[in-house]
């Protein structure tokens, strides 16, 4: 079974913001919820990078591991996805993700929020494939009529990727070895900044 994941390239990305429209229209989100965001880094400067960001459905999810109702679950395509009938609002899983991808539909105190919302990477809810409950709750289930997230089929520069983990990883290291980078832009090495002993 494949693993299902994102990837931004950020040396393509223009922060058009079409990843971000797609998935509100796709899912009608509610105003002041953005399932999916453009960061920009060093806005202005020489080097100046974009990155698309929404919740990147983590192996070992933080979200899920402090939420007290165990709301949250992991399909057998590795979407983390959450019960938005067993949330209680609480909060957690939004300090514990480390992209800031849980958010309170509402602004007000504690307990006038509502539900956690979050990136479903189109793939619907708990509910029956494509009710009208499980729209409601959660948006459009692509994954279950064999399409991928409109915001990365929206991507006009192919920036963001999203499917199968490892054929993400060949076309994101295939586009790094055509950059020049070499074999010391990929892996372990960059991003720890130190080598495996073996």
């Amino acid at each position: 079974m494949a693993r299902m994941k994102f990837l931004c390239d950020a040396d393509r990305c223009i922060e058009c913001n079409a990843c971000v429209t797609a998935c509100k229209n796709e899912h009608e989100v509610p105003w002041g919820i953005n399932r999916r965001r453009v960061v920009t880094l060093r806005d202005g400067e020489p080097g100046e990078r974009s990155v698309s960001m929404a919740c990147m459905h983590c192996t070992d999810a933080p979200c899920a591991a402090v939420c007290p109702v165990n709301c949250f679950y992991t399909t057998a395509d590795a979407v983390v996805l959450h019960n938005k009938d067993l949330c209680i609002g609480c909060g957690y899983c939004f300090y514990a993700c480390p992209f800031g991808a849980p958010q309170y539909p509402k602004l007000g105190n504690f307990g006038s929020r509502g539900k956690m919302d979050k990136c479903t990477f189109c793939a619907g809810g708990p509910e029956a494939d494509g009710s009208k409950e499980e729209y409601e709750k959660y948006g459009a289930n692509r994954l279950a009529e064999g399409k991928l997230p409109l915001c990365a089929e929206m991507c006009s520069t192919k920036s963001l990727l999203a499917g199968d983990s490892d054929v993400i990883a060949q076309i994101y290291k295939e586009r790094v070895s055509k950059r020049g980078y070499g074999s010391g832009a990929w892996g372990w090495q960059t991003a720890y900044r130190e080598s495996i002993s073996t």
